[in-house]
């Protein structure tokens, strides 16, 4: 793929590209816009140019890439992706070119930029109930789940977006047991023993550290080395996320940062995704049960066109193993850093982890447990 486009991109090719896949507060959604599936034949000038023929190798290939399913009997399962991830933005985020690109102060205010722009439009009412029928249509999104069912009872996107779900739609794994540590998220998951291990296998930006992460190398070094949990929203997940541990929200920060999608495709490349997008970290108080907090770093990256990412736990508040701690304005991802040697991951993620596989999850569900 990367191979096919004539020259160069430059930064007049990456605002034309983000530009012609988002539409403003109150314009329609375009042809083909952010939610577009990749298998969907439709005509788009810009990937056309540097790719001819786009469109028909996208819907005889199936643009997208394997996750995993649980346990010993695992299997590869295909999840297509919108085009722009899968395609178009493979061509600005793979190779050295743009690398150099992507470096630019002013490609950096173009991310944010556009994310406000798709923030604003989410966020109006023009358009939203075609819009989210539309997503609801892409994405075979449950409505039965849904504590509000009728897709006409939402005034905005965003607000069907980060939708909440009926009680009892996410049972949490053993909730009496402190020693549980479960999903965070509707993701795809990968786990990983150390940071160390997880820039061998999985994060791959040259310059991914704790402190970097977290932005407080003090705060760092209780996690120094330590086990990682990776939780990668797509667009059509449940987008609230949760405490995978019973414990106290501690305090929280915002980071300041750029916008760059959160998919593999960007995350597998040397470029410094999670340490340059705009953050937040909370740190989260665990009661494991011994009578003694442990620490636990929950850091909820914001990705490209991400609207906002909203905390409604508040600092001090006590939360239950699964209770609610947020939502994203848009799919993102959740890293959750914990001590040395303080979890050991189920085996089935380790291994699909480190065959650099990520695996299905739900809320609520085990991933690991404190040791």
């Amino acid at each position: 793929m990367t191979e096919a486009h004539p020259r160069e991109l430059t930064e007049g090719d990456y605002a034309g590209a983000l530009d012609s896949l988002t539409h403003g507060p109150d314009e329609e959604p375009k042809e083909l816009d952010i939610h577009t599936p990749a298998e969907h034949g439709v005509k788009h000038k810009w990937l056309q140019r540097f790719v001819p023929g786009i469109e028909k190798i996208a819907s005889e290939y199936h643009v997208g890439n394997y996750v995993m399913t649980r346990g010993d009997n695992a299997v590869k399962v295909w999840e297509s992706m919108p085009i722009y991830v899968r395609v178009g933005m493979q061509l600005l985020y793979h190779g050295r070119e743009q690398e150099k690109v992507l470096g630019y102060s002013k490609v950096d205010a173009l991310l944010k930029e556009q994310s406000v722009k798709q923030g604003r439009a989410f966020d109006s009412p023009t358009n939203a109930l075609a819009h989210i029928q539309s997503f609801i249509k892409t994405y075979s999104i449950n409505l039965s789940e849904l504590l509000e069912p009728d897709p006409a009872k939402y005034d905005t996107f965003n607000k069907f977006f980060y939708r909440a779900l009926k009680a009892g739609a996410r049972p949490v794994h053993e909730p009496e047991n402190p020693k549980v540590v479960s999903s965070a998220a509707d993701c795809r998951l990968t786990v990983f023993e150390s940071v160390d291990k997880a820039k061998e296998f999985w994060i791959k930006g040259r310059n991914f550290t704790l402190p970097a992460l977290l932005d407080d190398p003090a705060l760092a070094s209780l996690f120094e080395n330590g086990p990682l949990a990776v939780f990668r929203l797509a667009p059509a997940d449940y987008h609230r996320y949760h405490s995978p541990v019973k414990g106290r929200v501690g305090a929280s920060k915002a980071i300041d940062g750029t916008y760059f999608t959160v998919n593999p495709v960007c995350v597998n490349e040397d470029i410094d995704v999670f340490t340059r997008n705009k953050r937040d970290v909370t740190l989260i108080h665990a009661d494991t049960g011994t009578g003694q907090s442990l620490p636990v770093a929950f850091v909820q990256v914001g990705a490209m066109l991400v609207g906002s990412i909203v905390r409604t736990a508040d600092e001090g508040k006590e939360v239950e193993r699964g209770g609610e701690v947020g939502y994203f304005g848009a799919g993102s991802t959740i890293i959750a850093a914990f001590p040395p040697g303080s979890v050991s991951w189920d085996a089935d993620l380790v291994r699909n982890s480190s065959n650099k596989m990520e695996t299905i999850v739900r809320v609520g569900e085990r991933i690991g447990a404190f040791v």
